[in-house]
This record gives structure tokens, C-alpha cells and sequence, in this order.
């Protein structure tokens, strides 16, 4: 079993009876949401589910399970998503695959978060990974001057076919090439006070703790027990 596979079916077995639970996207979300749905038939588990993508919303309700709009369920008990790059501090940087803005929405609005990993995705300083920030298309242009102007080497994100990228909220994705981010809080609170710029794919302060895999292993940034 891979490392993806592994982490996500054990972060499957976090979910308790009776949550309210964010289910997150792209990857490794696939084999917690194809693990859940294992458990929920099995166990015969009440869950209310939101999900953070039409992908992964399309996905869980092929495998049998209902998802509601996050207004009808209200705040969540735990969220459990990917991550694509994260540091010692919890601060991590999403939107790899496109839908930072609702994986944001979901987090704020849940008691808990714990994100899903690889060991690889954990380092000293974000920036490796490209950043990601969603922006309004009128203007877009002009904004994406502005960001080339400061050193932020913006570029748009594509489709294999060469068309700009769409998120679920008809919304483009520039990513920018900063090699390394010194001071996330002060380069995201730059960022989303452009306008045009809807969210930065910057996730700081919001998550608990990172369930790793690494070898066929699984285990908890911190020290914090497993089963805890």
C-alpha cells in the first residue's frame, strides 16, 4: 500500500459517529473518502458531509454518500484535507489542485482540521511549491503585472490543453513562483488585500496537526498519540 493510500485510510478512522465532517480534495482525500465510505456502509455511521470540490463531491456520491451545502449543516467538528507543502508551525501551503477558496471556507468554519501528508511535503520554509492565489478575471491581466512588478513571477495556472484553469467558482488560479516565503502572515495579508485577488492558497494557524506517512508508516507531526 502506498504512502498516499495509507494515510488517508487511517485518517478515515478519526471520523466518529454522529460529526459533522469537511471532506477535503485531490490525491490523498481520494482514499480517505473511498475509506469513509467503507466505514459508513460497514458501521453504519450518521455522518453529515460537506465537501470541499465538485471532484470530491462527484466522487463521494458515487461511492454512496450524501453531501449537503455547508449553510444546511452549519459549523463542522472536523475537517480532514491534503496539504501540499507545511511547516513545524502548522502553516502550510493548499490549492494544488485548484480549490483553495472552498478548502478554506471549510476550514474556517470547523472546529477541528487535521491535514493528510506525505513526509516529503514537510519542510523547513514554504515556497518550494508554487503558490497559489484565485482571482477575479476582470483585470486579471492588470493584476498579474502588478505581481510581476514585485518579484512574485505569476503564472497562469493551465489545462493540458493550454486554456486557463477554472475553479468551481469560474474563477482563475495564478501561481506564483517565490521559491521561498520568510514571512507567510505579511505575504498573505499583501496578497489578499490586492484587488482582484479573491484567496491565497496560504493555510496559517487554521489546523491542528498533520497526520504523516512515510515507509508504509503513519504518524502524527507532533508527538501526540496515534489513536489520540
Amino acid at each position: 500500500m502506498e504512502d498516499k493510500e495509507k494515510v488517508g485510510r487511517q485518517a478515515a478512522t478519526l471520523v466518529k459517529d454522529g460529526m459533522k465532517v469537511g471532506i477535503g480534495s485531490g490525491s490523498t482525500a481520494r482514499f480517505f473518502i473511498e475509506a469513509l465510505a467503507e466505514r459508513v456502509k460497514a458501521e453504519n455511521l450518521a455522518l453529515r458531509l460537506v465537501a470541499t470540490s465538485e471532484e470530491s463531491k462527484t466522487l463521494a456520491e458515487s461511492l454512496g454518500l450524501k453531501i449537503e451545502a455547508l449553510n444546511e449543516v452549519g459549523p463542522l467538528d472536523l475537517t480532514i484535507d491534503g496539504v501540499d507543502e507545511f511547516t513545524d508551525e502548522m502553516n502550510g501551503i493548499k490549492g494544488g489542485g485548484g480549490c483553495l477558496l472552498e478548502e478554506k471556507i471549510v476550514a474556517v468554519n470547523s472546529e477541528r482540521v487535521i491535514w493528510m501528508a506525505e513526509e516529503r511535503k514537510h519542510v523547513e520554509k514554504l515556497g518550494a511549491f508554487p503558490l497559489p492565489i484565485e482571482v477575479i478575471k476582470n483585470g486579471s491581466e492588470l493584476l498579474k503585472k502588478r505581481l510581476q512588478e514585485k518579484g512574485y513571477r505569476p503564472e497562469w495556472r493551465l489545462l493540458a490543453s493550454g486554456e486557463r484553469f477554472h475553479t468551481d467558482n469560474d474563477n482563475y488560479i495564478l501561481d506564483l513562483h517565490l521559491e521561498q516565503i520568510e514571512d507567510p502572515h505579511t505575504l498573505h495579508d499583501e496578497l489578499i488585500h490586492m484587488v482582484g485577488v479573491v484567496e491565497t492558497g496560504l493555510f496559517l494557524n487554521m489546523i491542528e496537526n498533520v497526520l504523516l506517512a512515510s515507509e508504509g508508516e503513519t504518524y502524527w507531526t507532533t508527538d501526540k498519540p496515534l489513536n489520540a
